[in-house]
């Protein structure tokens, strides 16, 4: 039943010798196992044809559909219709008696009253306390609020201006001009040294300490990648090379082989099982 073109004679007796047993242990196992999936497919396929699918078209849907319709109406009983009839029936009929009310009340009694109290009451009121503010403010409040303008200058001027001119004056420009002048000395006459002697010192590590350190690191580097790293990389590839070749392949195409065999076996008894019944 392997109908496999022959392999070519490279591969070997080693991968005949793997390939043989590999060959008689996947047949013992890949074959029963086959048969019994093969049985389970069939048994569920006729389980579902002729048991669970009528059952479900002609018992759980309809009972699904009439108990669906009785939780909606039960719904709709307990959350809908009496909300409905609530508002329908009593908050809407006594809303429009309640703006009706409004409504007159607003243009019988409200309105009249509010024109009568602003043509006679606010309006004199009115025009009685813009003359009175109009006077106090021209003859009171004006001359007052110019003196006391006048005074807070005064006193604004001596308390918060003419003390911090004269700080600035004669205090604080002295000290700044001081502190510029010592800063001064100070950059020419220490920061510029000890930065020169800094940078110096910088070069002076860099050339006689970090590059010869840096230049042996990578000497050691490609050192350890040329005669250390490479060779075991190499091996490492020879010998997963050798394994998947002699190995992993002849027991794939095996595994393989054993499990078309077992299909069609497994077809043939089913053929003669479906012609003897």
């Amino acid at each position: 039943m392997d109908k496999r073109p022959p392999a070519d004679g490279g591969d070997g007796c080693l991968v005949g010798v793997i390939r043989i047993p590999v060959k008689i242990v996947a047949v013992l196992v890949v074959l029963p196992v086959r048969v019994v999936w093969e049985l389970l497919v069939a048994a569920g396929r006729a389980a579902y044809r002729h048991v669970l699918g009528p059952l479900y078209v002609h018992v759980l849907q309809p009972l699904l559909r009439a108990l669906g319709w009785l939780l909606t109406t039960l719904l709709k009983l307990v959350f809908v219709w009496p909300w409905v009839g609530l508002w329908r029936y009593v908050l809407v009929p006594v809303g429009q008696g309640l703006a009706w009310v409004c409504r007159g009340l607003y243009e019988q009694v409200l309105a009249p009253a509010g024109r009568i109290l602003g043509t006679y009451v606010l309006y004199p009121l009115g025009a009685a306390l813009a003359w009175i503010g109009r006077g106090g403010m021209r003859y009171l409040l004006a001359p007052l609020a110019k003196g006391v303008t006048w005074i807070g200058w005064v006193l604004g001027m001596s308390l918060f201006v003419w003390p911090w001119v004269a700080l600035w004056r004669y205090v604080l420009a002295p000290v700044g001009r001081g502190i510029a002048w010592l800063a001064a000395a100070v950059y020419r006459y220490v920061l510029t040294p000890v930065g020169h002697g800094l940078v110096w010192l910088a070069v002076a590590v860099f050339r006689y300490l970090l590059r010869p350190v840096g230049l042996g690191l990578v000497w050691l580097v490609v050192a350890a990648y040329r005669y250390l790293l490479r060779p075991v990389g190499l091996g490492v590839a020879w010998l997963a090379a050798g394994l998947y070749r002699y190995v992993l392949t002849p027991v794939g195409q095996v595994l393989v082989w054993a499990w078309g065999v077992a299909g069609r076996i497994v077809a043939a008894l089913w053929r003669g099982l479906k012609w003897i019944s």
